[in-house]
């Protein structure tokens, strides 16, 4: 199976237009056009009956200490965790490809609603995929102006004083379920267990995005 995108290339930059957050030379940063990315795949096997995406940053610090912290910096050698960025089920396997800015166009203060979809933003869909919660969620629990229930697609938004930039790796798993076994509020970490032994093959590509200027890689 291949997965593919026209939005950024594998091991390349994620646009800035693809994220959460872009960097600001005053405020360190400032909220971005935050679309979902392009993706494409084919070669999915004959067997499966549904596909699952699943998109996490595995580069968050594993401590909030210095996070965003004026005179500090994020170390390199902090242990990382997974963040989610995007969790979507049920997508039927006939399908191949989604839209660039289909799923999001743009920061939801509070979250986009979900899991269920009114209509599917997927070309040919004869059932509507479901979204889970992205890890938003946590982040902005305790933010009086943007808490609440992040559904679908958010993007980039790593520490602007971070030491190493992130990777963003996007894994689209072709299952032999119709239906993920997950409901509600399902979250990246339930549906990876969920769909464990389910799943026909697997592709991934990953791009890298940072807000930290003194740790970008310089480009030719």
């Amino acid at each position: 199976m291949k997965l593919w995108s026209d939005s950024f290339k594998e091991g390349a930059a994620i646009p800035g237009a693809y994220a959460f957050c872009v960097i600001d030379p005053v405020t360190h940063v400032a909220l971005s056009a935050n679309k979902n990315p392009h993706l494409a795949w084919s070669d999915v096997p004959a067997g499966a009956k549904s596909l699952a995406l699943i998109v996490h940053d595995p580069d968050v610090p594993s401590r909030g200490d210095d996070v965003n912290q004026e005179g500090k910096t994020v170390p390199a050698d902090l242990p990382r965790v997974d963040f989610f960025h995007w969790v979507l089920v049920d997508v039927p396997p006939g399908t191949s490809h989604i839209a660039a800015a289909s799923f999001s166009d743009g920061v939801t203060p509070r979250g986009k609603s979900g899991p269920s979809i009114a209509t599917s933003p997927i070309d040919g869909a004869q059932i509507n995929p479901r979204q889970g919660l992205n890890d938003y969620t946590g982040w902005f629990a305790q933010d009086a102006q943007m808490a609440g229930d992040y559904f679908g697609y958010d993007g980039p938004c790593p520490p602007w004083n971070d030491a190493i930039v992130h990777r963003y790796v996007f894994t689209l798993y072709a299952l032999d379920i119709a239906r993920a076994p997950v409901d509600g509020k399902f979250t990246g970490a339930q549906v990876r267990d969920a769909i464990a032994g389910h799943v026909l093959a697997q592709a991934s590509i990953c791009g890298w995005y940072g807000l930290n200027p003194a740790v970008l890689p310089t480009t030719k």
